[in-house]
């Protein structure tokens, strides 16, 4: 059946509450390649739990709502979705451990047509369970290959910048495991596509594919590592679209411009672009 576009909008989600560790931060932290050199004391840093520091985008991993596309009401061909875009803007950086609570809404709904499928914006406010102090406003984009043509608007033209015409100020590789993956659905996120190669088949792919947040995770550490020393509080926005499929054990290519406070990058495996419209924002320019 078709989705229902109202319907969608109109969704009550449960406030979700969570409880993370300091084991679980550092379980995050490898699940997006922090480690590969042991000997780094940088990364070390994020991966001991002696004065651990967190790294910012774990945030979009807690009280998230797991398979709720799997709702039976709401009509989703949920096999054939694929997380296209997403933006995060970090208030404050998490502690080592702590407790959390979410509140999530659906902000948008548009229709790319028949056969192109239909666009949904989710956004989740993520807060002391405590104090309520902010720590991450995320805005995830999905994109819903098999529902389109219900008769819903366009999606709005995004505005986003052009990469500089120069020579990108810093070059940076991270090379993923074959078991990134595997890991990485440790932080939450237990979607079968990235782990069974039957499910992953049903959607066309070949293999289980490496998730989308594994690479923006693995994007945000490459802005902390070029401009930002490293300090998790550098980081204040991270916004990119998943360009193209990351396989565990592929390497990413980042190309980074430092434009003031804002960093613009892009990332490919081999001549495949993977992320682009990426965009950052710096706490206080370098560090």
């Amino acid at each position: 059946m078709a989705i229902d576009s109202q319907q969608l909008l109109s969704w009550r989600f449960p406030q979700v509450a969570q409880h993370y560790s300091k084991h679980d931060a550092i379980l995050y932290a490898l699940g997006v390649g922090l480690g590969a050199d042991p000997l780094d004391p940088t990364e070390l840093a994020f991966l001991l739990e002696s004065g651990l520091r967190v790294l910012p985008t774990m945030a979009v991993t807690l009280s998230t709502l797991g398979m709720w596309v799997r709702e039976p009401a709401l009509g989703i061909d949920w096999v054939r979705l694929v997380h296209s875009a997403q933006d995060a803007t970090f208030h404050a950086p998490l502690p080592g451990h702590g407790d959390v609570v979410a509140d999530a809404r659906i902000v948008s709904v548009a229709d790319r047509g028949a056969g192109k499928g239909a666009v949904v914006t989710l956004e989740r406010l993520i807060k002391d369970a405590a104090t309520q102090v902010p720590y991450c406003t995320v805005t995830q984009t999905l994109l819903l290959r098999g529902d389109g043509g219900f008769g819903g608007p366009p999606p709005a033209p995004a505005a986003t910048p052009a990469l500089p015409s120069r020579t990108p100020d810093v070059t940076l590789a991270i090379q993923t495991s074959p078991r990134a993956a595997l890991i990485y659905r440790l932080s939450g996120d237990l979607n079968p596509l990235h782990a069974d190669p039957a499910v992953a088949a049903k959607a066309g792919f070949a293999r289980p594919i490496l998730h989308g947040l594994a690479s923006y995770g693995m994007a945000g550490w490459a802005v902390l590592r070029a401009f930002g020393g490293g300090e998790p509080a550098a980081l204040r926005r991270l916004a990119v679209r998943f360009a193209g499929i990351v396989l565990p054990g592929d390497r990413l290519d980042f190309r980074l411009w430092l434009e003031g406070a804002q960093v613009l990058f892009a990332a490919r495996v081999g001549d495949r672009t993977v992320l682009d419209q990426g965009v950052a924002e710096l706490d206080a320019g370098p560090h």
